[in-house]
């Protein structure tokens, strides 16, 4: 039997001490979210804490009525179009200045922090400030239009700090060794440069659009007449909580988690197509 030195109990207390802290952590983090997911079946006379009174779909059923909580159907498909619409933009802008970023140009240090602005601003005062501009010009703000600006404004960075370590990684002399061999520069992008950064695009789109769909605060001003889900939830929240939207939490998280785990398993195969 190994005999317990000193060294060997510190280093076991030490990760008795990380262990209990992470543990408390995730507590911490998913412990309100089972919470909720529990809640979400209580029965019809139930309230929103323990003990529950039952076991019932009642609150899950509320959801697909259109009188039960406002416009949530109309608020998650809007956040869902959204999303969607971000992630594409993201993956695609931010793909393009990852490539222009490989050579130097005029202004690209200006150009690095006014895209990185987007990341350093408050949301709230990008969505104020924004919101005010509109107002100046006479144009009036709607959720497809200067709440997509302003999305793509927040997810951009994000992006772009990907596809920049992506190709910080990218060995170009594949590219060369292309040219070489008589490659014209539209099929060294085809043929070797994409299938390459294909899983950083991925990666980049997954990151638009899990910070699109669930945005408050760069939304909460540019939204216009028509709310995207999470305004809808504070609206809801308000006026009454109710087990509802502790069931149409838990939809939405695991929607997201759904989403997440279709990039990933897209990112693992195109990953390993690339190796």
């Amino acid at each position: 039997m190994a005999r317990w030195t000193p060294e060997r109990k510190r280093k076991a207390w030490v990760r008795t001490v990380f262990g209990s802290y992470y543990f408390l952590f995730l507590v911490f983090i998913y412990g309100p979210m089972i919470a909720m997911f529990i809640i979400s079946f209580n029965a019809r006379r139930g309230g929103l804490f323990f003990p529950m009174r039952g076991f019932s779909l009642h609150w899950w059923y509320q959801l697909i009525k259109p009188s039960a909580v406002g416009d949530m159907q109309g608020a998650l498909l809007r956040s869902i179009i959204l999303a969607l619409v971000v992630m594409v933009i993201t993956a695609l802008f931010s793909t393009m200045l990852a490539m222009a970023y490989r050579k130097k140009f005029v202004g690209s240090g200006v150009l690095f922090y006014t895209i990185m602005t987007g990341l350093m601003a408050p949301g709230i005062l990008i969505s104020l400030g924004l919101s005010q501009l509109l107002r100046q010009v006479g144009i009036s703000p709607a959720w497809w239009s200067s709440g997509l600006g302003v999305h793509v404004i927040w997810t951009l960075p994000f992006g772009f700090l990907i596809m920049m370590a992506v190709f910080n990684r990218f060995d170009s002399s594949l590219e060369e060794a292309a040219r070489d061999m008589g490659a014209d520069e539209w099929t060294v992008f085809k043929e070797v440069t994409l299938p390459l950064i294909t899983p950083g695009i991925v990666a980049a789109g997954l990151f638009g659009f899990t910070l699109s769909y669930d945005e408050f605060t760069h939304t909460m001003l540019l939204a216009g007449e028509y709310n995207t889900l999470p305004l809808d939830i504070s609206a809801a929240m308000s006026v009454r909580v109710r087990p509802t939207l502790f069931a149409l939490g838990t939809a939405s998280t695991l929607l997201s988690y759904a989403m997440i785990g279709l990039f990933l398993v897209i990112y693992t195969l195109l990953y390993r197509r690339t190796r």
